[in-house]
Formats: structure tokens, C-alpha cells, sequence
């Protein structure tokens, strides 16, 4: 076992700030990783990590050691990859982005790309509850809204056009609305992102641009998008969400568009990865596809129509 493969173990315990959860990770016996840290500690000759029975931290010349050791394996990964033909990729990608991106658009997709890096080893996760990359040892993830101040490296990918939708059962109870003020006798199916969250209500632009919020009353709340959408096929109320992947629910007739000129503002969509003085090319080249599939499948898309 030589000295790279030593780092990138210690970076993972790091990340994860546990050797059960590393070795679980890296399928390996936690003592073997536990050894590999201590030899690469007596090489260096310095202690890298506070071991306590609760949990695991970087020291000062841990931390000093995480950082190097990301640069020196980023650019020992770029050097390699000089010489591979056809620019094809090899190792472990650890992605984690929301499930109805990972369904309707993505994993669609895949076959191409793994194919054409058949020594990928892709271990997609599809959840819309925010993980942390660092600890739990993603190389990227991708986050649709507003992001929260990180230090974490952002790439826009795009932006996904919000509709407003109902089932049919449900307007044909209800009655669809055609003003703002028509919402009043009308439900909204809340997504909340964690525990305890709730959206404020119908979101939409006004003329000058501006993002407006009108509170609407709600006897549900979720916390997934899959579940959103069944919320609304199962006649519970209004919902707003990308127009991506309800297109053949809007042309069948079982959901429709309702106030189109009163739109939603549209959803950022990023990649986020660590910063890194060189960007992983297995990384690199997954977020550059992605990119180009996402592209395609939002260029069809329309502007939402103005107030």
C-alpha cells in the first residue's frame, strides 16, 4: 500500500471525521485503515488526527496535510490522465443530485457516457434532502433554488421554468382560477425542504420582475418531489414545480396549467464541488456532460410569459 493510497484514506476519515463510516466507504476492515493512518503518521512524523471515542478531528498539521494532499492527488489524477487514450476516465465518481433530475433527465442519459468511459465507476445518489459533500465524501452534488453561503465551488448549470398545475378531478371540483385573487378558494400543496420547513405560499413575478409571495392555505406539506407531484395527481391541490418531467402528464390532460401569466420565478441549477487548485477530471468531465444534458433537455422551453 504506498503513500497516495495512504492519503487518500486519511482524506476520507477527514471528511467523514469517522473511520467506521471511511471504512465502510472504501470496503475495507476498519483496522486496515486504521494501520494505514498510523503508518502514514510515523512517515510524516507528526500526528494528523484527535481520535476520541465520539468522533474524529484534523489537528493543525492535519489540516495543513488535508489540504496538500487534495492538490498533490488533483494533480497526480491530471497527470495520469494525459496519457490515457481517448481522454476516457477511470475510479470512483461519488454524485448526489434530486431524484426526479436523477430519473427523468439523467439516468436517461448515462448509457452514452458510460460507455464511453466503460472504467467509470459512477455511484449516483438521487435524494432531495441537502447532503454534505465534504462528509459524506461526495466529489460533486447538484442543487436546483437559491444556494446557501459555502465555501464550496458553484457552477451554473442552467435553469429550470416553474409551472403552476393542477389535476384535472381537482379544478373540475374547485373551479380554475384565472386571477390572483381567485386562489383564495383554492388549496396549495406546501414543499418543505427539512423537517419543521414550509414554504410561504404561491410564489410568482410581478411586472416589474420582482419575486411575490401569496399566502395560500394548505392541509399538506412534503418533503419530496416525487410526492409533490402525487400530492397534486391525487386532487390535493395546486402545486409549482419544473415543467421537466410533467410533460406527458400536462398533454394527457391529467395535470393543467393554471394562471400561466402569473409564473414563478425560475430555479437556478448548480454544481458544487470542493475547491481545488485542479478540478478532478472524472469531476470535470461529469459536470461538463451533465451541462450539455441539461441543455438540451431546457432548450425547448419557452420563457415564462409576462404578467
Amino acid at each position: 500500500m504506498d503513500q497516495l493510497d495512504a492519503m487518500r484514506m486519511f482524506m476520507r476519515v477527514a471528511e467523514l471525521e469517522s473511520f467506521t463510516r471511511s471504512a465502510e466507504q472504501l470496503g475495507m476492515p476498519k483496522a486496515t485503515l486504521s494501520a494505514a493512518i498510523r503508518r502514514l503518521e510515523e512517515q510524516l512524523g507528526t500526528r494528523l488526527l484527535h481520535r476520541t471515542t465520539r468522533r474524529v478531528q484534523l489537528t493543525t498539521d492535519g489540516q495543513l496535510c488535508y489540504a496538500r494532499s487534495q492538490e498533490l492527488l488533483a494533480d497526480m489524477e491530471e497527470f495520469n490522465g494525459l496519457f490515457r487514450q481517448g481522454g476516457q476516465l477511470s475510479g470512483q465518481l461519488r454524485v448526489d443530485m434530486p431524484s426526479r433530475m436523477a430519473r427523468h433527465l439523467v439516468i436517461p442519459a448515462l448509457p452514452a457516457f458510460l460507455a464511453a468511459h466503460p472504467d467509470l465507476q459512477l455511484m449516483l445518489s438521487s435524494t432531495d434532502r441537502r447532503v454534505d459533500l465534504v462528509r459524506e465524501g461526495f466529489d460533486c452534488v447538484v442543487r436546483v433554488g437559491a444556494l446557501e453561503s459555502s465555501s464550496l465551488v458553484a457552477r451554473p448549470l442552467g435553469h429550470y421554468r416553474q409551472i403552476n398545475c393542477a389535476s384535472a378531478a381537482y379544478l373540475a371540483r374547485h373551479g380554475t382560477p384565472q386571477a390572483l385573487a381567485d386562489l383564495a378558494q383554492h388549496r396549495l400543496v406546501h414543499y418543505g425542504a427539512g423537517p419543521g420547513s414550509r414554504e410561504a405560499g404561491f410564489e410568482y413575478l410581478q411586472a416589474d420582475g420582482s419575486r411575490a409571495v401569496l399566502v395560500m392555505a394548505g392541509t399538506l406539506t412534503v418533503s419530496d418531489s416525487e410526492a409533490y407531484l402525487a400530492a397534486a395527481q391525487a386532487g390535493l391541490g395546486i402545486i409549482q414545480m419544473p415543467r421537466v418531467g410533467v410533460e406527458a402528464l400536462l398533454a394527457s390532460g391529467e395535470l393543467v396549467m393554471v394562471l400561466p401569466q402569473w409564473q414563478a420565478p425560475p430555479l437556478p441549477i448548480h454544481a458544487l464541488y470542493a475547491h481545488r487548485r485542479q478540478l478532478s477530471p472524472r469531476v470535470r468531465a461529469f459536470i461538463h456532460w451533465l451541462g450539455e444534458v441539461l441543455a438540451r433537455a431546457l432548450a425547448g422551453e419557452s420563457e415564462p410569459a409576462a404578467p
